[in-house]
């Protein structure tokens, strides 16, 4: 066999993939990660090729308005504003792009990695067509001989004169900012007054905006508010089932409570960031889903608090709990949720406690039955379907009577009609308890946030309590 023969397969193998490379952003984005990280380890994961997609749907002139909400981390600015613009300019140097972030630093480092990759040899190799002008090659501006262009800008600053192809917006503010509503109304005022008009051909050209969630009026709620945006959404907990496109006939099931990047943030992981961040950060930047002050549906203003109970001699007092239990194999992302309430008929419903896990059924019994003992319950309420079903039949055989109570209407419904006692001050919430955080936050977040667990627990106790004129405590049981 000749020396040239046994080259043959890997001169092959390379032919091979470079053409890969030129024709799958995928591919690319781990590539030029290899290029930038060389000691670091690529981890793929499926939503490199949601993005991959998304971003060559707007190549190929498909989409022309396209929103990526996405959590720290996890390879936006590498895939969205050094990649994309580089695999851009090679396929086609005549492209005209521009990119914009929040803040100077920021933009200087990403022009700074696409040029680190636009001027290395492999690329050089890949795409020889592409030849940057030697007098247009800058921090701010890497210009080609073809005319085509990556010019880098930060948001709120100018653009006179100078149009693109397509604009990538990418972080337009930073998380320490988003409290501040002159610094959100500038970024959207910067959008609506300049980048709009920035486009060459609005009839063809592209804008792209890759961010985290920060705030609901940041600049993504915005133009999703406004319409007509295609929108790859990628928390870092799925709130729901969505079939998220990876390909142009491929797609991956991204089930409810599944995570989007396991291998790297697992759920160890979130929960810390969530106890470090506060419940209102993590679930704006991590689960694209920003809360509004004071809640969505139900407002944290309405509820009446207290640092001391009230004299409960009066044998109308009493201690309820009410649980919401997740407990089958395919529930584990969901938490099992019990409330602790001190009730007075009608009138007052204390929230004492709230014991809120991930449990298998086997401890979730368990956990039903201490809290029993320790706040000397005189009821517990448990859903009468699923796996609350089998707990009141298995409570009923160890002495514990818990109350089944049947649900009607959908979770909306039941907390819409637990939203008049909460407002005329009926119940009462702690000022301080461990508890108080993520139980408060996700109240306000809903009926748009991941978990509504603890909503349930506290519209099944606040119903049950209230129900029609008939209602006594000596009576219901």
């Amino acid at each position: 066999m000749s020396q040239n023969s046994k080259r043959q397969p890997t001169l092959d193998a390379k032919r091979l993939f470079d053409a890969l490379l030129r024709q799958n952003l995928s591919t690319f984005i781990q590539r030029c990660f290899n290029e930038l990280e060389p000691s670091a380890n690529y981890r793929h994961n499926w939503h490199i090729d949601a993005l991959a997609h998304a971003l060559s749907e707007v190549a190929a002139g498909r989409c022309k308005r396209l929103v990526i909400t996405i959590p720290p981390r996890s390879l936006k600015s590498l895939s969205a504003s050094i990649a994309f613009p580089a695999w851009l300019l090679g396929r086609n140097p005549r492209r005209k792009i521009i990119c914009a972030s929040y803040g100077k630093a920021l933009t200087e480092d990403l022009a700074g990695k696409h040029r680190r990759i636009v001027n290395s040899a492999w690329y050089r190799d890949l795409f020889p067509a592409m030849r940057i002008d030697p007098r247009k090659d800058t921090i701010s501006e890497i210009r080609t001989t073809a005319g085509g262009y990556r010019l880098t800008t930060t948001v709120g600053g100018p653009l006179t004169g100078r149009g693109g192809d397509i604009i990538i917006i990418d972080d337009p503010i930073k998380a320490a900012d988003a409290e501040s509503e002159a610094a959100r109304n500038t970024v959207n005022t910067w959008f609506k007054e300049t980048v709009l008009s920035r486009l060459d051909d609005k009839t063809v050209g592209a804008i792209i905006i890759v961010m985290q969630r920060v705030h609901v009026g940041d600049l993504a709620g915005h133009v999703l508010k406004a319409g007509g945006w295609t929108h790859l959404d990628l928390p870092a907990i799925s709130p729901e089932l969505q079939s998220v496109l990876t390909g142009p006939k491929n797609f991956h099931n991204f089930w409810k409570g599944d995570l989007l990047h396991a291998d790297r943030d697992t759920q160890q992981v979130l929960d810390e960031l969530r106890t470090s961040m506060g419940t209102a950060a993590f679930s704006a930047q991590y689960l694209q889903r920003p809360v509004p002050a004071g809640g969505n549906r139900i407002k944290i203003g309405w509820f009446s608090r207290y640092d001391t109970l009230p004299d409960t001699s009066d044998p109308n007092w009493k201690i309820v709990q009410s649980w919401d239990t997740a407990s089958k194999a395919d529930e584990l992302n969901d938490y099992s949720v019990g409330i602790t309430a001190l009730v007075y008929k009608r009138e007052a419903i204390y929230i004492l406690d709230v014991v809120r896990a991930r449990l298998e059924y086997p401890d979730l019994k368990k956990k039903i039955i201490a809290t029993k003992h320790r706040f000397k319950a005189d009821y517990v309420l448990i859903e009468d379907k699923g796996s609350g079903m089998s707990l009141i039949q298995d409570l009923k055989r160890d002495g514990i009577f818990a109350k089944p109570i049947k649900p009607e209407g959908d979770k909306v419904v039941r907390m819409s009609t637990c939203s008049a006692p909460i407002e005329s001050g009926a119940v009462f919430l702690p000022n301080h308890a461990p508890w108080l955080e993520p139980f408060e936050h996700e109240l306000m977040a809903f009926d748009k946030g991941i978990h509504d667990d603890q909503v349930d627990a506290l519209s099944q106790l606040i119903n049950w309590a209230i129900k029609g004129s008939r209602y006594t405590l000596d009576n219901i049981g």
